[in-house]
C-alpha cells in the first residue's frame, strides 16, 4: 500500500511539473505584414476580398479598430522592428545607399547601430528567428545582420516581380534554397507562404526552443501581379465599380461593428488626387478621383482587371495563413502562439486614378482591351491600380499612403492568442496604438529585457508601450503619438489629432481633428480652436527636435 502511494505522488509531482511546464513555456511569436493593404480590405474589415483565414483570427481573437504606422514601407518596419520611431532608427524617410551624410542620422536610410531589432532581443531569451518576404531597411543591416537565423526574400528594394524567381535570395550565404521553382510555376507569395512552413518546420526540430516568424509580405504591393484563374474571380465584382462599393463597404463596416456610433463615422466624398506632374496623375493632379460612371467600358474594363489582380494577391497571402494555421493545430503549437497581422501604411494612390504600367513614376498607363487585358498581372507586367481604388481600399478613411491623415497612417490590427487572451471574440478594441508598440509587448509576452547596450553599442530607450494589459481587457494611459513623412505629419493625443499635408491643392496649414466624435477627418476644427493646435504643433515641434528631424 505505501508503494501504491508513493507511486501516485510521484505519478502527481511528474503531471504537476509538466503542468507547469506547459504553462511557463514561452509563446510562439508570428507577426504577419502585408503590404499597402487598405484599412477595410480584409472580409473581418468591411471588405469583399476573400479573406476566411484572416477573418478567423480576427473573429476569434481581438479587431482594434486601428494600429497607427509611419504611413509607408520602409519607415513603418522600421518602427515595428525596432520600437522607435523611424527618424531614431535611422530610416525618416526611406531607404538609401547614397543618405545625405549632412542631415545627420535620422536619414542614414538604413538602421542605426544604437538600436535594437524584434530578432536581436528575443534571442537573447532563446527564441529561433525566422524572416520571410520583404526587408526593406537596407541589406547593409539585412535581417542576419541584425538577429534573424534564417531568410528568405529580398533584403533591398521596395517592388520586386513576382514571377521572377531570380529576384529572392536565400540568406545566411551558403544555404541552399529549400524550395526552388523555376519561372513560370514560381509566384512569390506563395513561396513566400511556403518558406513560412518550411521554416516552422526546421523550428519544430528544435522541440526545446520557441520560435519568432516573422511574415513580411510583398502583396498588394504594386506591381499588382497574381495567377490568373484567382484575378479571374474578381473581375465581375470590380466592374461594380469604386463608388457602388465604397457605399457597400460602409455598410458592412456597420453591420460588423467597427463603426459603432453612426456620428461618428462619415463616409467622404471620392479623395482628391494628390498634385503632381499630370503624366503621372493621369490628368487628375490636385482633382477629385472621377465617378466611375464618368468612365467608357474599355476604361473601365481595364480598371476592374487592376483592381482584381490586387484582390487576387490579398487572397493568396489568406491562403497561405490557412495552411500555416493548419500545420499550427496540427503540431498542437495553434493555442501557444501569439498571432499578429496588420498592414505597413495605408493603400498606396500612386500615381493617379488610372494607375500605371512600367517602373514606378517612370512608367506610362497603358489602357489594356481585348487580348491585353487578361496579361494584367500575368508574366512580364508592372502594374499599379492606382488613386480611385486606393480610396476605396482605405474605406471610409481620408487619403492613402505617403500621408499621415487616416487613410495612410491607420491600419487594421489583429491579435489571436488562444492561451493568453481574455477575450475570444472578435472584440473591438478602440485603444490608439503604434507599430512603436510592438516591441515592448512582445518583451513582456516572451520575457526578453530590452537592452541598454547591444553589441558595444549604447541603445536608446523604446518609444512604444506594451499593449499586454489589453488582452486582459485593461486600458492604456493617453500618450502623444507622432507621425513625419516627407513633409506630411501629424500628433495624436487622446480625442485630438493636428495634422499637416502635403501635394494637395490648397495653402497647406495645420488642420485639427476631435477623433472621437469625427474619425473619418470631415471637419476641420482649426479655426474654433486656435490653442488647441498652437498645443499639438509645439509638441510636434518638439518631437522633431528630439529625433533629428
Amino acid at each position: 500500500m505505501k508503494i501504491l502511494n508513493y507511486l501516485l505522488m510521484v505519478l502527481t509531482i511528474a503531471v504537476s511539473f509538466r503542468c507547469e511546464e506547459k504553462e511557463d513555456k514561452k509563446p510562439n511569436v508570428l507577426f504577419v505584414l502585408l503590404d499597402d493593404l487598405g484599412y477595410s480590405d480584409m472580409g473581418c474589415y468591411g471588405g469583399e476580398i476573400n479573406t476566411p483565414h484572416m477573418d478567423r483570427l480576427g473573429t476569434n481573437g481581438l479587431r482594434f479598430e486601428s494600429i497607427y504606422n509611419s504611413a509607408r514601407c520602409c519607415p513603418s518596419r522600421a518602427a515595428l522592428m525596432t520600437g522607435l520611431y523611424p527618424p531614431q532608427a535611422g530610416i525618416a524617410n526611406f531607404t538609401t545607399k547614397n543618405p545625405k551624410k549632412d542631415l545627420g542620422p535620422a536619414y542614414l536610410g538604413h538602421l542605426r547601430n544604437d538600436c535594437v531589432t524584434l530578432g536581436e532581443v528575443l534571442k537573447t531569451v532563446g527564441y529561433n528567428t525566422y524572416y520571410v518576404g520583404k526587408w526593406h531597411m537596407h541589406e547593409k543591416t539585412g535581417p542576419v545582420k541584425r538577429g534573424f537565423d534564417e531568410f528568405f526574400g529580398y533584403d533591398m528594394g521596395y517592388a520586386q516581380d513576382q514571377w521572377d524567381p531570380d529576384a529572392y535570395i536565400r540568406l545566411p550565404e551558403g544555404r541552399e534554397k529549400e524550395i526552388d521553382k523555376p519561372k513560370g510555376e514560381f509566384y512569390a507569395t506563395d513561396i513566400f507562404n511556403d518558406y513560412a512552413l518550411e521554416f516552422l518546420k526546421q523550428a519544430e526540430q528544435k522541440k526545446d526552443q520557441p520560435w519568432f516568424l516573422f511574415l513580411g509580405h510583398s502583396s498588394p504591393h504594386f506591381p499588382v501581379q497574381a495567377p490568373k484563374e484567382t484575378v479571374d474571380k474578381y473581375f465581375d465584382l470590380y466592374m461594380q465599380g469604386w463608388d457602388k462599393l465604397r457605399e457597400k463597404r460602409f455598410d458592412q463596416l456597420k453591420e460588423i461593428g467597427l463603426i459603432e456610433d453612426k456620428n461618428r463615422w462619415t463616409l467622404p466624398e471620392r479623395a482628391l488626387v494628390p498634385v503632381d506632374r499630370d503624366e503621372v496623375a493621369n490628368g487628375f493632379s490636385g482633382k477629385q478621383n472621377p465617378a466611375w460612371d464618368s468612365l467608357d467600358m474599355d476604361r473601365k474594363r481595364d480598371l476592374a482587371r487592376r483592381m482584381a489582380t490586387f484582390a487576387a494577391m490579398v487572397e493568396h497571402v489568406d491562403h497561405g495563413i490557412g495552411q500555416i494555421l493548419n500545420y499550427l493545430k496540427e503540431t498542437g503549437q495553434y493555442d501557444n502562439t501569439i498571432v499578429m497581422l496588420t498592414s505597413d501604411n495605408g493603400a498606396c494612390y500612386e500615381w493617379g486614378p488610372l494607375g500605371f504600367d512600367g517602373p514606378s513614376r517612370r512608367g506610362l498607363t497603358i489602357l489594356h482591351r481585348g487580348d491585353s487585358l487578361n496579361l494584367v498581372g500575368q508574366i512580364g507586367s508592372h502594374s499599379s491600380y492606382g488613386s480611385a481604388w486606393a480610396n476605396l481600399c482605405n474605406t471610409p478613411l481620408q487619403l492613402y499612403k505617403h500621408f499621415t491623415h487616416e487613410g495612410g497612417i491607420a491600419s487594421p490590427f489583429i491579435v489571436h492568442w488562444p492561451n493568453g487572451i481574455k477575450s475570444k471574440n472578435g472584440e473591438w478594441i478602440r485603444e490608439k496604438i503604434h507599430l512603436i508598440d510592438i516591441m515592448p509587448t512582445l518583451c513582456d509576452v516572451t520575457g526578453a529585457q530590452y537592452p541598454e547596450t547591444f553589441d558595444g553599442n549604447s541603445i536608446q530607450k523604446m518609444e512604444g508601450v506594451s499593449l499586454l494589459n489589453i488582452f486582459q481587457g485593461e486600458t492604456l494611459q493617453i500618450r502623444p503619438i507622432y507621425f513625419s513623412h516627407q513633409g506630411a505629419r501629424a500628433v495624436v493625443l487622446g480625442d485630438w489629432k493636428a495634422v499637416w499635408g502635403k501635394n494637395m491643392p490648397y495653402e497647406i496649414s495645420w488642420e485639427l481633428y476631435n477623433l472621437k466624435e469625427d474619425r473619418c477627418e470631415t471637419n476641420n476644427l482649426a479655426e474654433q480652436n486656435p490653442q488647441k493646435v498652437k498645443e499639438l504643433s509645439a509638441m510636434w515641434e518638439e518631437y522633431a527636435a528630439r529625433v533629428g528631424l
